[in-house]
């Protein structure tokens, strides 16, 4: 589990499948990601999945909780792209009425600290970390921004939504600009 007192990570449980659903089974949540589960049970199958992943050392997802409450209201996920974990791809989603709010911000600092600087994994560590949004998705390239991310290029008809595909633009971050970034950031404060 991670805290800053403003947002809380924690591993997913099983009785988060009804908080999940309730928060990310929105058409505005949806438009720009890949198809999450719509029913109780997909959610707690993919809870469980998550799970048995993480203990594999293959995925891990954590439930994003704001301080005052007790459930997720979105997640934030990492997995591999190098089996080593030294190049890694990460991905998240959060409720609407979350949006705006700074809870995400809280939360991606918190998870990019454990990835790039505790060990999330029992590996060498991460040293670059990737992430693709959708060309139009102002709010999901904005967050990147954000956080430091460098955009490196659209991935042509990356994202297919039905029959309509979108481009995705890709982010990257390498493990010392996030050292160089909390360095200064501990500076400032």
């Amino acid at each position: 589990m991670l805290s800053d007192g403003g947002v809380i990570l924690r591993e997913l449980r099983v009785a988060d499948a009804p908080s999940l659903l309730a928060h990310l089974d929105n058409a505005r949540v949806l438009r720009y990601i890949a198809p999450c589960p719509s029913t109780l049970e997909g959610f707690r199958r993919f809870i469980r999945w998550t799970r048995a992943e993480r203990r594999r050392g293959l995925h891990a997802c954590f439930g994003i909780i704001p301080s005052n409450a007790t459930m997720p209201v979105g997640i934030i996920q990492v997995w591999p792209i190098e089996r080593d974990f030294s190049t890694a791809e990460w991905g998240f989603v959060l409720g609407e009425s979350y949006w705006g709010t700074g809870l995400f911000a809280r939360g991606a600092r918190l998870f990019l600290d454990a990835v790039f600087l505790d060990g999330l994994f029992d590996s060498s560590g991460v040293f670059r970390l990737e992430a693709r949004a959708v060309d139009v998705n102002r709010r999901g390239n904005g967050v990147l921004r954000k956080m430091g991310a460098t955009p490196e290029g659209v991935l042509r008809g990356a994202f297919r939504k039905g029959e309509a595909g979108h481009d995705q633009v890709m982010w990257s971050m390498l493990a010392s600009e996030w050292r160089a970034r909390r360095e200064r950031d501990r500076r400032v404060n």
